[in-house]
Order: C-alpha cells, then structure tokens, then sequence
C-alpha cells in the first residue's frame, strides 16, 4: 500500500475513512475546492479497505465522522464491519444516540476533541471555558481538562488526545482514581449541546452533499 511505503511501514495498526466524502483523484488541497468534491460509493471504498485487512496491511478499519444512518449503511454490507468510528465528542457534544448505537453494534467509539476545538481550524475554546466544567473542576481540586477527561472515560469511550507539555501529559493521566458524582454527571448531562466541527467544508450548493443536515443524517 502506497501510505505504508511512504510512512515506511510494513502495516498499519489502524485504518480509517476519515470523512464519508470523497474528492477528484490528483488534487491535495485544503479545504478541499467544492468543485472537486464527489459522492462517495461507500459499497467500493469498504470493499478496498477489507482488502487492506486481508492482505494485512493494516490489522483494523474503521471510519471517522459517521453518522448512525451511514454506520448502517456500511454494516449492511461489510463482510468486516468497522472497529472504530473517530468523532467529536467532548461534554458540549455528548453524542448520546451515537454512543448508544455504537456500543449495540460493537463498534469501537473514539473522541477526538474530548477538550474542544482549540487550536484547530475551526476552533474555540468554549469546552474550556464552561462555566459548569470549571464549577465541577473548582469543587473537586482539578482541572476543566481533567473532568472532561474523566466523563469521557465514565462513558466508555476511547480519547485522542496530543500535547507537547510533559506536565499536561501526566495530569491527562491522573484520572483513573476519583469518580464524577452522580449530581456531577447529571450537571455535565445537562449542558447545553452544539457541535463544534460541523464539516462545513464538505458543504456545496452544487456539491454531493449541500447541507449540514446531510452531511450528518440529521445528527446535529
């Protein structure tokens, strides 16, 4: 496989679709120019991919930023079905139906941006700055990123997480031994719930996939 090659590999641990769209081959440009974007034949593009993991490129598939509809549109053929499904989750988008449609099917559910988007793109730094996060953290002598950490952890869900500082390295590490409350939880549960990624740059009039509403099944 062309990655393994150029990532000087003999396979990958995992693979994954990392948007259900696809774009005119040749072109390595983003955000990608709306008149390249094409419909994806998700049937072909799940077929290579178990092609992947039975030549052993790559011992896992998954995807990223699928929605439940799109999720069952794959295992209906899928003679592997995805591992892993890569999305936004954080306490501001908690992603309940998802979660539960995840956990029914087997399918691995993984956060990216458990402490929200800042420093990305299409960033902010509304998770940090929550006001019940920071009442949450003050009460329990810890910080935003770590009580965001742990719900994520308390919902069973896996976590991306990247940093540079040795010392925020090991406070995303000092987790395992306290719990949220049960009051705690319902506080956390009951924040108010926005996306933060919402994949505008996929979105064209003229496009495969012209509304937000689209693009997510209605997952918004």
């Amino acid at each position: 496989m062309h990655a393994c090659r150029n990532l000087q590999l003999e396979y990958l641990d995992l693979y994954l679709i990392h948007w259900p769209v696809s774009s005119r081959s040749g072109t390595y440009e983003f955000p990608i120019n709306k008149g390249d974007l094409l419909p994806m034949d998700f049937k072909s593009v799940w077929e290579a991919m178990q092609e992947c993991q039975d030549l052993g490129l790559t011992k896992s598939i998954g995807v990223s930023n699928f929605s439940c509809k799109k999720l069952s549109d794959i295992l209906a053929f899928a003679k592997i079905p995805p591992a892993v499904n890569q999305v936004e989750i954080n306490p501001l988008w908690q992603q309940k139906k998802l979660r539960e449609f995840c956990e029914a099917k087997g399918i691995v559910l993984t956060a990216y941006a458990p402490l929200g988007t800042r420093g990305t793109i299409w960033g902010s730094n509304r998770v940090m700055e929550n006001e019940v996060l920071r009442e949450i953290a003050t009460a329990k002598g810890k910080s935003v990123a770590q009580v965001c950490l742990r719900w994520a952890f308390e919902q069973g869900v896996c976590v991306v997480l990247k940093s540079f500082n040795k010392g925020r390295m090991k406070e995303n590490l000092e987790i395992l031994n306290w719990t949220l409350s049960e009051e705690e939880s319902r506080m956390i549960g009951d924040i108010p719930q926005s996306r933060g990624c919402r994949g505008e740059d996929y979105i064209s009039e003229k496009g495969p996939i012209k509304t937000i509403e689209e693009l997510w099944d209605g997952e918004i």
